[in-house]
Formats: structure tokens, sequence, C-alpha cells
């Protein structure tokens, strides 16, 4: 079984690893916009940008991690989320937790997609 990693900027941590046509990636608002909604918008499409790197895409996905560090912004995050998922047969299996996160960070996505 081959493993193909997609190094991040940071120290002991990959973006994306793809194994066993699985891709693992987890993304976050590279610019740490102010709100919820615009670090979701940054967040989904940084995350668009390292799935389709990894070979994959919306129509890929199959489960979900949203980590939220105000669990009560999850309807504003949804509205973005909804969007960004696009239609039913692309919805993965998905929870939302509230989390500390590092500072600035309001959301934090892990994703698991198959590769197309």
């Amino acid at each position: 079984m081959t493993i193909k990693r997609f190094p991040y900027e940071g120290l002991g941590r990959c973006e994306a690893v793809v194994s066993d046509g699985k891709v693992y990636a987890v993304a976050t608002d590279p610019y740490c916009a102010d709100d919820i909604i615009e670090q979701t918008k940054n967040t989904l499409a940084e995350l668009t940008r390292i799935l389709e790197r990894a070979g994959s895409g919306h129509a890929g996905l199959l489960q979900a991690t949203v980590y939220l560090a105000d669990v009560r912004q999850k309807p504003q995050m949804d509205t973005v989320w909804i969007e960004w998922v696009g239609p039913e047969q692309n919805w993965p299996q998905r929870a939302c937790v509230g989390v500390d996160l590092d500072e600035g960070c309001l959301i934090e996505v892990v994703v698991t997609a198959k590769v197309l």
C-alpha cells in the first residue's frame, strides 16, 4: 500500500494524505478572517483546493468533522456549508464540535473523501 503525503507549512503534519483510495484532509482559514461566515468561506475554499490537489472533490466526500471555537455559530457556518457542499449526493456524514482552537481561528474542518 502506498501513502502519498501533501506537506503543510507547519511542522509535524500534512494538509492531506492519500492512502488506499481515500483522502484524509484538514483545512483552516489561511487569512484568519474576523467572522465565522468569512472564515468558513475561506476554510472551505482551502479545503476545495486541497481535495482537488489530492485527486478528489465534493462528490468524493465521505465524512467531515467541523470544529468550531463557538458552537453557537453553527447556524451561520451551516449557511456557507450548505452552499459549498452542493447537492444531496455530495453530503458526507458530518459532526460539529465546539472546541478551543488557536487564537483567531474560528473553524477547522477535517474530512475523509474518496479519490475520484
